[in-house]
């Protein structure tokens, strides 16, 4: 019976309730696709985040709700299997698969073991501030995480961390937050940021320097959920490192140092052009793509053919494509214009009260990413911030900037695919990233947002 009255069956059936209400009593100022994509919206949120189904199975019901009940047109549904970031992801596995079947993830990890296997708190900050460091040079976190998270797992494996052992999970939540959320915080390495950048253009004019994008947000976004990254995965997955273990020595006969050398060639040729995306104008899932080709080559490449079925996680990739298509329903269906009228009118937002507006804003970012997903905070709320910037006082930029401490603020991981694609490549459980986000997430709220606001004082962009 305690069993039956647990927080999943509760969850479960009070979305199937409301859904259901939903669909027999369509709210009356709206047509009816809106209370049925509500609804449909609702169980799938539901089933992600308590993870009553896998994610996958969650993805399929949802297509499959989609499409019976016609609540959007297939081809914008399904749109998510030809974007750019599922692409990146099927290429990101192929990718990290050559970097561990060749033997370089070891080979690498053997070369640094030296400088950060001391301990294990040092093991996680050198990890944890090199795939920081990564977010300058690299604009994508998907492929942050194929180069870090194969070399991570070689060092687990170097220090004698077995799969599922807190160490080994340490490092592998480590590195799918590390990858991702202090990068929110550097202007071209995410995606969200760039669909940001743009929208404000788009509808305002308004141009975001590399400059002072990375000054407001990176000293607390960044530098400082960094640390806290640090210290939540040190404290919550306790390890340590045998001093006396045995040195580990990698068996150079045991691999095809020709197959590393090509991998390595090809990793830095496709790094250089992640990196200067910006001068060639190639969208680095393109180019992402091109390597996987390369990689898969007969005889030339460095993966059997046939090896790309084992390679990519295709479960993965139905939960990434399904969460991109629940973003165009929530953005088409008029959910996302209803949510974030309604966050303005639930939210105090008013003249004179900067830091409970500023706080208001920061959390209607974060609510909204856990409808749209991250991705589509910046789509549902950028075309609302000139009433915003008149309800509060604030700039324009200023309230579009607000967006960024919202969608960084990541509470489950589904909100996020490469977060989803990290975890896969370490082989240890997405769940186990809950055990991050969601205290990171109430710290954030709690303290990172009232640092930013004094930090945004002081530097004049609010009054």
């Amino acid at each position: 019976m305690k069993r039956f009255i647990g927080v999943k069956p509760l969850a479960f059936f009070s979305a199937l309730l409301i859904a259901t209400l939903l669909a027999l009593f369509p709210l009356s100022q709206h047509p009816a696709v809106f209370s049925y994509s509500a609804g449909v919206v609702l169980v799938t949120l539901m089933f992600w985040s308590t993870g009553f189904f896998p994610p996958f199975m969650a993805g399929l019901i949802f297509f499959t709700l989609a499409t019976i009940f016609k609540l959007i047109e297939p081809s914008v549904l399904f749109s998510g299997f030809g974007s750019t970031a599922v692409w990146l992801i099927i290429s990101g596995f192929v990718i990290g698969s050559a970097i561990t079947q060749s033997g370089l993830s070891r080979r690498m990890a053997s070369l640094i073991a030296p400088i950060l296997t001391s301990s294990y708190p040092r093991l996680i900050a050198g990890l944890v501030f090199s795939a920081v460091l990564l977010g300058f040079v690299m604009p994508s976190s998907v492929g942050r995480a194929v180069v870090m998270v194969p070399i991570g797992m070689a060092l687990a494996e170097q220090v004698g961390f077995a799969r599922g052992s807190h160490g080994r999970i340490g490092i592998a939540t480590a590195l799918a937050l590390a990858c991702n959320m202090p990068s929110f915080a550097v202007l071209p390495a995410n995606i969200p940021n760039m669909i940001l950048a743009g929208s404000s253009e788009n509808l305002f004019n308004i141009h975001f320097g590399y400059t002072e994008y990375l000054l407001l947000h990176f000293p607390i976004l960044g530098l400082l959920k960094s640390i806290l990254i640090v210290a939540l995965v040190v404290f919550l997955f306790p390890a340590k490192i045998d001093e006396n273990r045995p040195e580990s020595v990698i068996e150079t006969e045991a691999y095809n140092l020709g197959m590393q050398k090509k991998v390595t060639v090809l990793l830095a040729i496709t790094l250089l052009f992640w990196a200067t995306d910006s001068l060639h104008g190639i969208n680095p899932a393109w180019v992402g793509l091109t390597t996987a080709i390369l990689l898969l080559l007969p005889k030339w490449g460095v993966l059997e053919p046939k090896s790309f079925n084992s390679s990519v996680d295709f479960a993965t990739v139905i939960f990434v494509a399904a969460a991109l298509g629940l973003g165009a329903l929530v953005n088409q269906s008029g959910l996302g214009t209803a949510l974030g009228q309604l966050f303005s009118e639930w939210l105090p937002l008013q003249q004179g009260a900067s830091f409970l507006n500023f706080m208001s804003l920061s959390l209607m970012g974060t609510l909204t990413g856990l409808v749209a997903t991250v991705p589509g905070v910046p789509t549902v709320l950028s075309p609302m911030a000139a009433d915003f910037a008149n309800a509060t006082g604030f700039s324009t930029p200023a309230v579009l900037m607000t967006q960024v401490i919202g969608f960084s603020t990541v509470i489950f991981p589904y909100q996020v695919a490469p977060l989803i694609l990290a975890m896969q490549l370490s082989q240890e459980p997405l769940s186990k990233l809950l055990n991050i986000t969601l205290p990171l997430a109430a710290i954030t709220l709690i303290a990172l947002i009232p640092l930013d606001y004094m930090w945004w004082l002081w530097l004049g962009w609010i009054n």
